[in-house]
C-alpha cells in the first residue's frame, strides 16, 4: 500500500474516531448489529474457545470482545494502521496482542496462528484492480494453522467510489488457486460476501 493511501486511512480513523469515540461508526460501520452479523459469519468457519486469531485491520478489537460473549477466549492478535484505535482496542483489551502498522510490515518470524480473519479492512479503494487485496489474502493464508475467513463488499450490489467492493466468483477463483477447500458464503448481507479457505488438515 502507498505512504498516501495508509496516511489517508489513518486521517479518516482519527477524525472518525474523534466524532463518533468508542462506536462502530468510527469504523465505518452503519450499526454494531451490522458489524456483528459479519463476526458472526467469521467465526462460522470454525474458530472455537481457546484458539489463536490474527484479526487484519482490527480496529477497536470488537471481534475479540464478541466473541468471547459469545464462545469463549481466544487467543487474539490484532493488526492495524491506526494507532488512535489501536490505543482504544489496547484500553478495550489489555490481555490481546496488538500491532501497529500494514500485515506486510511485520514478519510475525516463527509464529503461526490457528486462524487469521478480516472483517471491512479491504474496502478502501486502491485502485489497483485488486493487486493488495490477493497478495493479503495471499499472506494472511501463509501465516494461518488452520484457515482464512475475511469479507468483501459484493460488486454486484454495490458499486460507489469511496468504497473497493469485488466480483465474488473471481475472488473464489483466486483463493482456490491457494487452496482447494474454499467457500462463498453471499446469504447474509446484500452488500456483502465472506470466503472460507481452510488447510486441508483443518478440514479432516
Amino acid at each position: 500500500m502507498k505512504k498516501e493511501q495508509r496516511k489517508r486511512i489513518v486521517d479518516r480513523h482519527r477524525d472518525s474516531l474523534t466524532r463518533y469515540g468508542y462506536h462502530p461508526n468510527a469504523l465505518y460501520w452503519s450499526s454494531r448489529e451490522i458489524q456483528e452479523i459479519r463476526f458472526s459469519i467469521l467465526a462460522e468457519i470454525g474458530i472455537e474457545s481457546g484458539e489463536s486469531v490474527l484479526d487484519v485491520g482490527c480496529g477497536f478489537g470488537d471481534f475479540k470482545g464478541w466473541f468471547e460473549k459469545q464462545h469463549g477466549t481466544l487467543n487474539y492478535s490484532g493488526i492495524d494502521l491506526s494507532p488512535d484505535l489501536l490505543a482504544e482496542a489496547r484500553r478495550q483489551h489489555p490481555d490481546a496482542e496488538f500491532f501497529e502498522g500494514d500485515l506486510f510490515d511485520m514478519t510475525f518470524a516463527n509464529q503461526s496462528f490457528d486462524w487469521v480473519i478480516l472483517s471491512g479492512a479491504l474496502n478502501e479503494p486502491l485502485h489497483d484492480e485488486g493487486s493488495y487485496a490477493h497478495r493479503t489474502v495471499a499472506r494472511m493464508f501463509e501465516l494461518c494453522r488452520k484457515g482464512v475467513a475475511f469479507n468483501l463488499l459484493d460488486v454486484r450490489h454495490l458499486r460507489a467510489p469511496d468504497l473497493q467492493s469485488h466480483q465474488p466468483e473471481e475472488v473464489l477463483s483466486y483463493c482456490r488457486s491457494l487452496s482447494p477447500d474454499c467457500t462463498l458464503r453471499d446469504d447474509y448481507l446484500k452488500n456483502d460476501f465472506s470466503i472460507y479457505m481452510r488447510r486441508p488438515s483443518a478440514a479432516e
